[in-house]
């Protein structure tokens, strides 16, 4: 009776150990709960306003089921012409699609206009890379594969990212800083890039430098105009169908990136409004998620 009354307490406790290992919990190196929105900085952000909500930058973290050492990790910009958050099409479905990838995703929200003009958008964006950086090996993720995604406004700022950073700032008194600002790549879907063409998407630009920018400012934030050498390798896709942010927008980031030599591929699907997000619902738009993947792998960003 009694080695009936041990075996029964061994498969129980097998029992349980096999369900505590599935899922995210205790396979997280992260420490952290699913969905948990972490603050870039203690205290208050560098020009915050106020304490409310829409004054607090944060990254929500969203793991692959089974997280592992040495992971990709993204950080997701939602668009909303820099003045609203597309968070659920453009961040939460996004990050889950990544983490069925086996990729660690982290959804920026990031401080809006009118209330709030350049650059402090593009310092809540290079804190989130810093921050996850700083943090990488603490959790679980591979330093030298951590890019940046961004959507419509998004787009534009994973695109700034991609053309504005630094090393590091070795003299900085917060930690977090002495981390490198440089996506290892960058991934844009119907991104807005130029801030003085023809095509330029007036309400972003509008939230994001006000009613009346320097030009100097706005061409330094045209993306066509900021790319090097050292700008990311990139993926980039947009629709012909586009109208509220035409693919002109990528179609001279691309070019511009190829001038430089920079690793880039862009799709430009012939139907599909403006935020189609995933395109789950459109049997040819439903391919990029696919073409991406492919692009990731082939680029050693993808293990």
């Amino acid at each position: 009776m009694k080695r009936l009354q041990t075996f029964a307490l061994l498969l129980s406790l097998t029992a349980a150990t096999a369900v505590a290992q599935q899922g995210r919990g205790p396979q997280n190196p992260l420490m952290l709960q699913d969905t948990q929105a972490l603050p870039l900085w203690q205290g208050q952000a560098p020009g915050a306003q106020g304490t409310e909500d829409r004054d607090i930058p944060t990254i929500t973290v969203y793991m692959p089921r089974t997280a592992t050492p040495g992971m990709t990790a993204v950080i997701v910009c939602p668009g909303g012409g820099y003045g609203a958050l597309a968070s659920n099409h453009e961040g939460r479905q996004v990050a889950n699609y990544l983490n069925s990838l086996g990729i660690a995703a982290f959804v920026l929200k990031y401080r809006l206009g009118p209330r709030y003009h350049h650059p402090v958008e593009i310092g809540d964006a290079q804190r989130a890379m810093r921050t996850v950086r700083a943090n990488a090996a603490k959790w679980g993720i591979a330093p030298d594969r951590i890019g940046i995604m961004g959507f419509s406004a998004g787009g534009h700022l994973a695109s700034s990212v991609s053309t504005h950073f630094d090393t590091g700032k070795p003299d900085a008194t917060d930690p977090i800083d002495h981390a490198g600002s440089r996506p290892d790549f960058a991934i844009l879907g119907y991104p807005v890039i130029s801030l003085i063409a023809p095509w330029t998407h007036q309400g972003s630009k509008k939230n994001l430098l006000g009613d009346n920018p320097d030009p100097k400012l706005a061409s330094s934030l045209s993306g066509e105009l900021a790319v090097t050498a050292q700008t990311p390798p990139t993926f980039i896709f947009h629709t012909n169908g586009d109208t509220a942010v035409p693919a002109e927008n990528s179609i001279q980031y691309f070019l511009a990136l190829r001038k430089a030599g920079v690793v880039a591929e862009m799709h430009i699907f012939q139907r599909g409004p403006h935020g189609v997000g995933l395109g789950a619902d459109d049997f040819a738009l439903g391919e990029w998620p696919k073409l991406l993947t492919n692009w990731l792998r082939v680029n050693g960003f993808l293990k």
